[in-house]
């Protein structure tokens, strides 16, 4: 064999290997196209759609710290049931701290708009739940843990789910004060079934068969039920609701006008009236006297009135008195100032005068006439 012949061999044996290494090589395969979040502006700001889905989604909520002093609480958000900071045992600030997680989901179907809504909160704060005194006590021991304070689906104008009263929601909260409910104006969480109208030109409606929640829950097959009417327009609006609580077998009702007085100033008033048989036992001190479903407040009737100032894009000045028929006295005033968008902080001071019917002071919990407090809020909303 001579020397060409040896090369050309050589030569082809190494064709042969590397053609069967190349055959058993692994082909990378060229990366996908990315499927980037789209915007959805269907809704509003801040949704997008949920990837390979026609469907919406937004994502918020806020971060809360609250200092109180005084003979003072804050609401709790469980319930909206307003609740005393401290435990009795400590003499010193009273602090809460709050993660609420939100969510909004948008799709249309054929049957029209299919929402939900979410809110989830998440409380620390330093009260043991005691039957204290001073401002708003709080007797359900609700400033730690967590609470669902929303979770409903929406198909059109009906609604299901876990909401606030209708008698509330529909007709509007008290005021943009921090302490709105010194003198309560209706119970709030529970399970609902709901019918809104939009009969256009500023008319609306709602039906609402309600369960209520705790002691207020219904105790038989027969629900709560809740209806109201508005006429909004651009000066404001006219507002009425009326509850059957199916426990007692009463009416309680509440009217409400708004006025946007300027571009700076807007007014509320609000009136509520239930009947005598429509009170139960106080969940305090277990005497006849308490509240209801609706009627919380004491006696037949009472009245919260206010307004919102803003005196530049910055800062607004809030303020909320309330009376009832027991001779409750409220009062509640802040500045709520935007120290960049997305955070605001907020100082109040509230005053509370408890009336001089023993029913009252019983259903505050209160061993002082008159009760004053103050919160810094410091809020990281997003």
């Amino acid at each position: 064999m001579n020397i060409k012949s040896l090369l050309l061999g050589s030569a082809a044996a190494l064709i042969a290997v590397s053609g069967a290494r190349a055959a058993d090589a692994v082909v990378v395969a060229e990366p996908e196209p990315a499927e980037y979040v789209k915007i959805c502006d269907v809704y509003g700001a801040g949704y997008f759609y949920i990837p390979g889905t026609e469907t919406c989604l937004r994502i918020g909520g806020y971060v809360r710290y609250d200092i109180g002093v005084g003979d003072h609480g804050t609401n709790d958000g469980v319930n909206n049931v307003p609740d005393h900071m401290g435990d009795g045992s400590h003499d010193t600030y009273y602090k809460q701290a709050r993660f609420t997680l939100k969510t909004w989901t948008g799709q249309e179907t054929e049957l029209g708009t299919l929402k939900t809504y979410t809110e989830t909160r998440f409380n620390f704060g330093n009260n043991t739940g005691d039957y204290t005194s001073g401002l708003n006590t709080n007797w359900q021991g609700h400033n730690k843990g967590t609470s669902l304070n929303f979770a409903w689906i929406q198909l059109g104008g009906l609604r299901v789910g876990k909401d606030e009263s209708a008698f509330d929601t529909f007709i509007g909260y008290a005021g943009n004060v921090i302490q709105d409910t010194i003198v309560p104006y209706g119970g709030f969480d529970t399970n609902v079934v709901q019918y809104y109208f939009d009969a256009g030109n500023g008319f609306s409606a709602v039906v609402s068969l309600e369960e209520g929640y705790g002691a207020y829950s219904i105790d038989s097959y027969v629900p709560h039920v809740v209806g109201g009417v508005k006429w909004t327009q651009g000066w404001g609006a006219i507002t009425g609701v009326v509850a059957y609580d199916s426990n007692y077998e009463e009416v309680s009702g509440k009217v409400r006008l708004d006025v946007n007085v300027s571009n700076e100033l807007s007014l509320f008033i609000m009136g509520g009236y239930g009947a005598d048989n429509n009170i139960g036992d106080s969940p305090t001190t277990g005497f006849a006297g308490g509240r209801a479903m609706y009627k919380q407040w004491g006696g037949n009737w009472a009245v919260w009135g206010g307004g919102t100032y803003k005196f530049n894009e910055k800062t607004s000045f809030n303020a909320q008195v309330s009376y009832d028929d027991w001779k409750n006295l409220g009062i509640a005033a802040n500045i709520a100032y935007d120290v960049v968008p997305g955070f605001t902080v907020t100082a109040e001071v509230d005053y509370q005068n408890v009336g001089s019917d023993d029913l009252a002071k019983g259903w505050f919990g209160a061993d002082k006439k008159s009760n004053v407090g103050g919160i810094l809020r410091f809020q990281r909303s997003f």
